[in-house]
C-alpha cells in the first residue's frame, strides 16, 4: 500500500493534470482532434446502428492525411453530409451559403484503418500485478453483485460496466496492471453511477477513484489516468475545477474499495 492519504493523492492528479495539459504532447493531441468532424445527433445514430463499436470516424481521404489507410475490403459506414450551394442576395450582393439537401457519403472507423500510432494523451500501462490486487478486486465486484468477465473488446475500449446486466468486463490482452485499473475504473462504476447526469463527470470520477486506488496499491496509474481525466473533462482548468467538486465522492469510493480488498474482508467474503 503507499504511504499518501487520499487527499493527497487527489492533489497528486490535479497537478499531473496540470502538468500534462501544458505539455507539446497535449497540444499535439489537440490539433488531431481539431481535424475530426463532430457528428450531429442523427449521424451519430446511423453510425452506431452500422458499427455499435466505432470510436473515431472520418472519411478516407481525412485517414490518408494523418497518415493512416483504410484497409481493403472494409464495408464504410454511410452517413448523411449536407449539399451546401452558394447564393447571392440581389439587393446587396452578399454571397450566403445555403443547404439544399443531403447526400450519403461514406466514412470509416480507426479499427477499419492501419498506418500511424494516433496521438492520445493516453498510454496502457506496463507491469505485473504481483499482489494479486486484480483478484482481490474481483472479490469486491462480486460483493457489489457484479460478475466479472474477461473479454476481447472491440476498438480500444479497455472495459465495460452493465448495471442492467450486473456484468464487468476486463479487457484480456492488457497488462496485468493496466487490467487493475481498468477493473479498479469498472468498480468505481459500478458504486457511483447506476443513475447519473453526464458521462463526462461520471468518467472523471471513475478514473479520479482508479488512480487514487492504484497509487494506494503501488500501482503508477499517471501515463493513463492524467490523459483519461483531462480528456473527458476538457482540458486542463476544467478538469481540476471538476475534480475539487467530487474530490469527497471521489477519495471516499476510493476508500470503500481499498477498504473491501483488505486481506481480512476479502478472507470473509
Amino acid at each position: 500500500m503507499g504511504t499518501n492519504s487520499r487527499p493527497e493523492l487527489v492533489e497528486k492528479l490535479t497537478e499531473g493534470i496540470r502538468s500534462l495539459t501544458s505539455s507539446d504532447e497535449w497540444l499535439r493531441y489537440l490539433d488531431f482532434q481539431s481535424r475530426f468532424h463532430s457528428y450531429s445527433f442523427g449521424n451519430v445514430l446511423l453510425i452506431a446502428a452500422q458499427m455499435p463499436h466505432a470510436s473515431r470516424v472520418a472519411g478516407f481521404r481525412s485517414w490518408q492525411r494523418t497518415n493512416r489507410f483504410v484497409r481493403k475490403g472494409e464495408k464504410a459506414i454511410w452517413i448523411l453530409a449536407p449539399l451546401v450551394y452558394k447564393q447571392t442576395d440581389e439587393t446587396s450582393d452578399d454571397t450566403q451559403r445555403a443547404i439544399r439537401g443531403f447526400k450519403y457519403v461514406p466514412v470509416f472507423d480507426v479499427s477499419q484503418t492501419d498506418g500511424e500510432d494516433l496521438p492520445t494523451p493516453c498510454h496502457r500501462l506496463l507491469g505485473s500485478d504481483t499482489e494479486g490486487c486484480f483478484a482481490k478486486l474481483v472479490a469486491v465486484a462480486h460483493s457489489l453483485g457484479f460478475t466479472v468477465e474477461d473479454a476481447e473488446l472491440p476498438g480500444t475500449t479497455n472495459g465495460d460496466c452493465s448495471h442492467e446486466l450486473r456484468r464487468i468486463r476486463v479487457e484480456l490482452t492488457n497488462s496485468p496492471a493496466q487490467r487493475v485499473k481498468t477493473l479498479a475504473h469498472e468498480v468505481a462504476h459500478a458504486i457511483l453511477h447506476e443513475k447519473f447526469a453526464g458521462r463526462a463527470i461520471a468518467e472523471l470520477e471513475a478514473e479520479s477513484t482508479a488512480f487514487v486506488i492504484c497509487e494506494s496499491l503501488g500501482i503508477d496509474s499517471s501515463d493513463y489516468s492524467f490523459g483519461y481525466v483531462a480528456n473527458w473533462a476538457g482540458g486542463g482548468d476544467t478538469a481540476i475545477a471538476a475534480i475539487k467538486v467530487v474530490g469527497d465522492r471521489i477519495q471516499k469510493t476510493a476508500e470503500q474499495i481499498l477498504d473491501a480488498m483488505s486481506d481480512d474482508a476479502v478472507a470473509a467474503a
